[in-house]
């Protein structure tokens, strides 16, 4: 019966704790306030020695990835530099004034070149990659090197610098010396891959090759050159310091730099015991594997030779993809593991004592600390600034706060849905106003288009109405001379022969005059001209031309340069080139009023690398055409020759050329000459629509 009554009492009493909690502020308080030092504490300090060891395995693995970034930066301008130096020599005079002397003779220039620019080796190699002198004595029979990455870009004209193993007897064959600085003997090594040899002689090479060209710039043969990395101590010592400078690892460490080939150490600052450095020394087969096997870069701690080091690790590739070495930095461990074990005890001891003078104030300070109150005035804050949708949330608390928190949260929803509909309300208004603006400023753009469709319309109009007057008085005389001259060489028979080619040239112009007249009326009216096209040769027009121009040429005192190099004709109507190009050359002479030279250039015209017509260039060295008239150039009515022009040559010879599936293009500047360009379709493209610039283009 007193059991029954003791836990009876019991439940009656957490009964009472519990709704005592639940009711009341001071009780929350002080529940808030313990649980934090008797639970969160040990919860926050195992989460804090958790983040700590990750965040130091990031800090260690950020820090090396960046020092082997480093590292590797300064390596690949040692590469670049030794290509550098050797495409430099190819390129020198000195040596191309020394081609074609005896090999001795290059010999020696070669033995003289390479300690200048740092180089262990130097070979002039013919066309076929075979040496014909070294800045070392070769063996009397040495194979042609082109099996070689670089020599083979060489060969091929570019210059190529890589980084290659060379075996012993390929080192041997440059220098017995070489091959003595790269023996080097194996140290068994502790977890190292097994190797049944006893010694490394194959070499890491910083391998370069450069085409070299005599004066007519015809390839003569290829310089190759190189460094060998084997027992290259001032590189590694060179990389350490870069990397690894004074301050830059404090507590006590120390940074090393390594070369590999394949697995073993050539070249490094790690020391095997005291001055001792570490060559012949291995890496573990982990590693190996990982760098050399898949391909991937390893970050992270590792032991090396006799301590943990902080090790970044990179494959370094050869000329064929191939993975042959390694390139190492890294930095001892074990000052950076003291330091933070001691920082987390100390950061650990502090929190703790924080933690419990924290709990102390808390108490002390209980009564003035209203939990809801607090988050109440923090979303009025969030509100002001901005974050509409902030709110108290559901309180646990059946006091008074409770409740007020609640209806606190029920007008900030009353009001964030009447701000929605203001919202949504101004949104459609500015939807609408933007359509009405959008649709008036179309209108205004059809109107704009409009007037200027009308006014280019009345030209056009008025250009047919004139050539078709002109057209009829310019014709008849044009017959007669046709007639004469028909009557002249039927009188004159064998007499006329002298000048035969002067009468067909007069027939052939007389003949032009009829159908420029008739090219007025075609650009008016394209749709009711077609001309007859056929396959022409650019560089017979040109002759022509020039011919036909060669007095006025000679008046002028202005000379020609011609590059006639079209191989292929095109598809278009003889005359009407003539006449494009004709008018080209008058508008180039017309610019140089008191002489100068004129240039006259075809060639072929590649389109997507297949062969797509010609392209003649005429070219003057006049006053140019400033920068505000080169868009209205080819306008129909635009001159720039005020009073004797009429505006319509540029627009013609455009609407001829782009009838045929051509285009013209201008390049000129002020004072410095014009350049004009048709581009001519050996297939014709045929468009008969007006297209000059100012009319069916801005369309």
């Amino acid at each position: 019966m007193s059991q029954t009554a003791t836990r009876a009492g019991v439940r009656t009493s957490q009964r009472r704790w519990a709704e005592r909690l639940e009711r009341s502020v001071r009780a929350k308080l002080l529940v808030l306030v313990l649980a934090p030092l008797l639970v969160g504490v040990p919860v926050l300090l195992g989460l804090v020695w958790t983040w700590g060891d990750e965040a130091y395995e990031r800090l260690l693995n950020f820090k090396i990835s960046s020092d082997l970034v480093t590292a590797h930066e300064y390596f690949d301008s040692v590469r670049i530099g030794v290509g550098r130096e050797v495409q430099s020599l190819a390129e020198s005079h000195q040596l191309a004034g020394r081609l074609g002397t005896s090999p001795g003779a290059m010999s020696a220039l070669l033995a003289e070149l390479a300690p200048g620019r740092r180089l262990d080796f130097l070979l002039l190699l013919d066309r076929e990659g075979r040496p014909l002198a070294a800045s070392r004595a070769l063996p009397e029979t040495v194979p042609p090197r082109s099996d070689w990455p670089v020599v083979m870009a060489a060969l091929n004209g570019s210059a190529l610098t890589t980084v290659e193993q060379f075996p012993a007897m390929a080192l041997a064959t440059l220098s017995p010396e070489l091959r003595e600085r790269a023996w080097l003997p194996l140290v068994d090594t502790r977890a190292a891959a097994p190797d049944a040899r006893t010694a490394e002689d194959r070499g890491l090479v910083i391998h370069s090759a450069a085409p070299v060209y005599d004066d007519k710039r015809r390839l003569v043969g290829v310089l190759e050159g190189g460094v060998l990395l084997n027992g290259n101590l001032e590189m590694v010592d060179r990389i350490n310091a870069i990397v690894y400078r004074d301050g830059s690892l404090p507590l006590g460490s120390r940074g090393t730099a390594t070369l590999f080939l394949d697995d073993t150490r050539i070249a490094t600052n790690v020391r095997l015991f005291g001055d001792t450095r570490a060559l012949g020394t291995r890496v573990s087969q982990a590693v190996r594997d990982r760098v050399l096997g898949r391909g991937e870069m390893w970050h992270g701690t590792a032991f090396v030779v006799n301590d943990d080091y902080v090790s970044g690790y990179e494959a370094i590739v050869d000329g064929r993809g191939e993975r042959v070495g390694m390139l190492y930095v890294g930095f001892l461990e074990a000052p950076f593991r003291d330091a933070r074990r001691m920082a987390m005890g100390a950061l650990f001891a502090l929190f703790i004592a924080i933690s419990a003078a924290g709990a102390v104030l808390s108490l002390r300070w209980a009564r003035s600390v209203f939990r809801p109150i607090e988050r109440m005035n923090a979303v009025i804050q969030r509100v002001e600034q901005g974050e509409t949708d902030a709110r108290v949330g559901e309180v646990a608390s059946r006091d008074e706060l409770g409740r007020l928190a609640g209806e606190f949260d029920q007008l900030l929803d009353t009001l964030s849905a009447k701000r929605e509909e203001l919202q949504r309300w101004a949104d459609e208004l500015d939807r609408k106003v933007a359509e009405r603006t959008a649709e008036l400023s179309e209108a205004n753009e059809t109107l704009r288009r409009a007037q200027q469709q009308l006014a280019m319309s009345e030209k056009l109009a008025a250009i047919g109405e004139l050539t078709a007057g002109v057209a009829h008085e310019i014709n008849n005389p044009v017959a007669v001379i046709q007639g004469n001259l028909d009557v002249l060489r039927d009188v004159l028979g064998a007499a006329a022969e002298p000048v035969r080619h002067e009468i067909r040239l007069i027939h052939e112009q007389s003949d032009r005059i009829r159908q420029i007249v008739a090219k007025l009326l075609q650009f008016a009216r394209p749709g009711e001209f077609a001309g007859y096209a056929e396959a022409v040769d650019v560089n017979a027009v040109v002759a022509d031309c020039l011919l036909l121009t060669r007095h006025n040429l000679d008046k002028r005192a202005i000379g020609v340069d011609t590059d006639l190099r079209a191989t292929t004709s095109i598809e278009i109507n003889r005359s009407e080139l003539q006449q494009v190009l004709i008018n080209l050359m008058v508008n180039a002479l017309q610019a140089m009023p008191d002489g100068g030279s004129l240039g006259l250039v075809t060639a072929d015209w590649l389109e997507d690398g297949a062969l797509a017509g010609a392209v003649i260039r005429v070219r003057d060295s006049g006053h140019g055409i400033a920068a505000e008239d080169l868009s209205h150039i080819f306008d129909p009515f635009f001159t720039t020759k005020k009073g004797s022009g009429t505006g319509l040559g540029l627009s013609i010879s455009y609407t001829i050329v782009e009838r045929y599936g051509g285009r013209i293009t201008v390049d000129s500047r002020p004072g410095e000459g014009s350049e004009f360009s048709l581009w001519l379709r050996r297939d014709a493209r045929y468009d008969v629509s007006p297209s000059a610039p100012g009319f069916l283009r801005r369309w």
